[in-house]
């Protein structure tokens, strides 16, 4: 039907290697430990196992089977089921846009820091060291754009490295890349869990992570935290795995992979708890206090409580380097993943080879990104936008597109029967179910759960002002911006994505 020369993966593991690299990023390290220990330690484990089965997977089966069948990138992808449904497609593509603008940052972060673990360079306050000293962060939310030197340096090798690794292609870059990074990030951080789990008062810390309370599986909230973590940790909902399946060959085992991949970063999420909590474990013997007062997630673990454990333990030096060169190459994976998305779909619609392509999108996003973040409003402006696209773009534009494949578009049995044809794991009306039943009403949830959460109180405490600009007016942007290019009047994929929508219709 589509008669595009598509690049391709070399190799189903070299697919694999980077759908993995793609969802293991920040949030599996900083994340996952703490919302598991928040929400009923070992007895998450429940929650999340069932989130895994019931959205996480169906939902990647769904985006795998839509790249593949589409041959396509989102807005061609969903051009193709539907005219109007290009701009799904292209709202994913924004949102991409605005998560690689500032996830560039934290990647420039975690360099730096690399280097600091060599001599300690946070000193005795880390909190201290990091927002002002480092960041130069101003008191208050502000639109300034003074420049951070130290940070704009490593930024541009993060952005130098990305477009480098994306204007090579798919097999010789992207895969390529990745079957280095990923077998890289596991010697990395198997090494530093070992170490930790040796660590004097690390059964503590894992006794604290591990011990279940039972009564949270009653809990709501823990079921809508262990949804929000799978789809968060799994890259899902904003086109990547659309993107990564347009380029399996055409018989692919679609539904094997995404278990293989769902299951791959599951398992690097436990190892990551292991081995952030036998750390604070350690942190809370020598300070002689409970694993609950240092237990904590997102930067502050990673750029304030790290460093101070990491000046405490003998040898810290070492284990300094493992935590924070582990936290860069998660980063890289995802960010590759990201701007891909951005990349792909604008070739798939202009018809721009990829070198001008890497170098028109890819230096647009790369501008925004060093524009906008390493300034002392940088870590304010980054803190909001990345709370608001999260939960107002990603799980809403998840929730739209499950809803219009499934019940406008009828198309998850045309869908399955694709899977199907070329899949080991043979799909059937529980898939369909899961997907177009649970998964939209969790999705629901998850978004009722965060906005009740929003009209309570302001996000940490921003004004109203600075959450209407960054946060809503950023989460809106993506959306009318997504609708307006989705209008443009494209050059290419206009006649084959007209003559495949008319075919599905028919």
């Amino acid at each position: 039907m589509h008669a595009e020369h598509r690049e391709q993966w070399g190799s189903r593991a070299g697919f694999l290697m980077a759908a993995i690299g793609s969802a293991v990023g920040l949030g599996n390290i900083w994340r996952f430990p703490y919302v598991a220990y928040q929400n009923g330690g070992g007895a998450f484990l429940i929650p999340y196992l069932v989130a895994l089965l019931t959205a996480g997977i169906p939902l990647l089966i769904m985006e795998y089977t839509l790249g593949h069948k589409y041959r396509a990138t989102p807005p061609t992808a969903f051009l193709r089921l539907s005219r109007p449904a290009q701009a799904i497609g292209w709202w994913q593509v924004m949102i991409c846009f605005v998560i690689a603008a500032y996830y560039a940052v934290i990647i420039a972060w975690s360099i730096m820091y690399t280097g600091f673990s060599f001599d300690k360079a946070w000193g005795d306050d880390p909190e201290t060291f990091l927002f002002s000293d480092f960041l130069q962060a101003s008191e208050t939310p502000t639109v300034d754009l003074s420049f951070v030197g130290n940070i704009l340096i490593p930024l541009l090798a993060v952005w130098i490295i990305t477009l480098g690794v994306l204007a090579i292609g798919v097999r010789g870059g992207i895969e390529r890349a990745n079957k280095i990074f990923i077998p890289l990030l596991v010697v990395l951080f198997g090494v530093l869990v070992i170490r930790a789990i040796t660590l004097p008062g690390a059964t503590d810390g894992l006794n604290a992570f591990f011990e279940p309370d039972w009564s949270a599986i009653t809990d709501g909230s823990v079921w809508v935290a262990a949804y929000g973590q799978i789809f968060f940790s799994l890259s899902i909902g904003f086109g990547i795995m659309i993107t990564y399946s347009s380029y399996l060959r055409r018989r692919s085992d679609l539904s094997g992979s995404a278990m293989v991949a769902g299951f791959a970063n599951s398992s690097f999420e436990l190892l990551a708890g292991i081995g952030v909590f036998a750390t604070i474990g350690f942190m809370a013997a020598q300070a002689g206090v409970p694993v609950n007062e240092l237990a904590t997630s997102g930067i502050g673990l990673a750029f304030v409580a790290f460093p101070e454990i990491i000046s405490n333990m003998p040898g810290g030096e070492i284990f300094g380097v493992l935590f924070f060169a582990s936290l860069t190459i998660a980063g890289l994976t995802s960010l590759i993943s990201i701007v891909q998305v951005l990349i792909g779909s604008v070739a798939d619609r202009t018809g721009l080879r990829r070198v001008p392509a890497v170098l028109i999108v890819g230096g647009l996003t790369a501008l925004v990104s060093i524009l906008l973040f390493p300034t002392t409003g940088g870590v304010h402006l980054l803190d909001v936008v990345d709370h608001f696209i999260n939960q107002y773009g990603i799980v809403v534009a998840a929730l739209v597109a499950v809803i219009v494949v499934s019940w406008v578009l009828r198309q998850l049995k045309p869908l399955e029967q694709h899977a199907n044809a070329t899949s080991a794991i043979k799909l059937g009306p529980l898939w369909r179910i899961t997907l177009g039943v649970i998964t939209p009403i969790m999705l629901g949830w998850m978004m009722w759960d965060s906005l009740q959460a929003e009209l309570a109180e302001n996000y940490e405490g921003y004004s109203d002002s600075f959450l209407l600009g960054a946060g809503w007016g950023v989460a809106l942007g993506a959306l009318v911006l997504g609708v307006l290019l989705s209008l443009v009047p494209w050059k290419r994929g206009r006649q084959v994505g007209d003559e495949a929508a008319e075919e599905v219709q028919r």
